[in-house]
Order: structure tokens, then C-alpha cells, then sequence
């Protein structure tokens, strides 16, 4: 693949799980847009490194416990957007749901994964900004890649 812009990249969220943790599965999915996303993040796994050193002997590195990532997109806040009305949602302390996520590149590939929504804080700058809201989405579930 060619390098390419973010610009056109769009985010989508649903309440539903999917039938199969793969892109079939996640593709059967109503899915439904977060508007107003200014900039998405970084995300994917990464895995905890175990090390033990013996007193005779060379190091030893294992792979340990795996962490999928997280998000925290930044978006103009917007009180009538379906997306973040569900993020919002999503995010009261009394809901510990999964909800399923759909990253979609400009070049049409997909990125899909599992998560939960650990606040919506609203970030009020100063005369020349827009308010804006930050969420963070912790995944609890493998990202899963999808060339469409």
C-alpha cells in the first residue's frame, strides 16, 4: 500500500457484538458514525515484555500479558450527533458494555475492534476555539484489519 492522508478516515460505533471476531462478523454490523472527528489517534497492540535474569546465564525475555490499545479521538462536540450521543452513552459509569468499532482508512480499508468507553470529558479552550469532546475508548479485543 501506498502512503496516503488521514483526511476522509471516519470512525463508527455499535451497540451490537459481532457473531464471529473476524471481518465477516464485524461487517454484519450496523455501524453507526461519529461525526465532527478532528483526529482519531493511535491504536493497535502492544505486549508486555517478562524478564528474568538467572544468576548464571543470559537474560531471558518472554512475551507476556497484551494490551489492544486504545483510542482518543478528538471531536467537535455536537449534542445531535447519533455517534456521540452513543459514546456518550457509552461512557456513564454504570455501563461496562462492550461496544463494537468501525475505522474506516480513505482507501477503503477497515479496522475493527471491541471496546469500552471510559469517560466523554468536554474541553472548553479559549474565545477562538470550538468545544471540543475527548473520550477514551480502551479496546478489550484484537484489532482486526480488513482490506474493505
Amino acid at each position: 500500500m501506498a502512503s496516503t492522508t488521514a483526511a476522509g478516515t471516519k470512525i463508527a460505533i455499535s451497540a451490537a457484538a459481532p457473531a464471529t471476531e473476524d471481518a465477516a462478523g464485524y461487517a454484519a454490523l450496523t455501524y453507526t458514525a461519529i461525526g465532527g472527528v478532528e483526529q482519531i489517534g493511535a491504536f493497535g497492540a502492544s505486549t508486555n515484555k517478562v524478564e528474568f535474569q538467572p544468576l548464571d546465564g543470559a537474560k531471558e525475555k518472554h512475551k507476556g500479558s497484551t494490551d489492544y490499545g486504545s483510542l482518543q479521538p478528538s471531536m467537535a462536540l455536537d449534542n445531535n450527533d447519533a455517534g456521540q450521543t452513543l459514546l456518550r452513552t457509552a461512557a456513564e459509569p454504570d455501563n461496562n458494555a462492550l461496544y463494537s468499532f468501525k475505522i474506516t482508512y480513505p482507501t477503503g480499508e477497515k479496522r475493527y475492534s471491541q471496546g469500552r468507553v471510559f469517560g466523554f470529558p468536554e474541553n472548553v479552550g479559549n474565545a477562538d476555539s470550538v468545544i471540543m469532546a475527548n473520550p477514551t475508548i480502551e479496546f478489550s479485543k484484537k484489532v482486526i484489519k480488513s482490506a474493505t
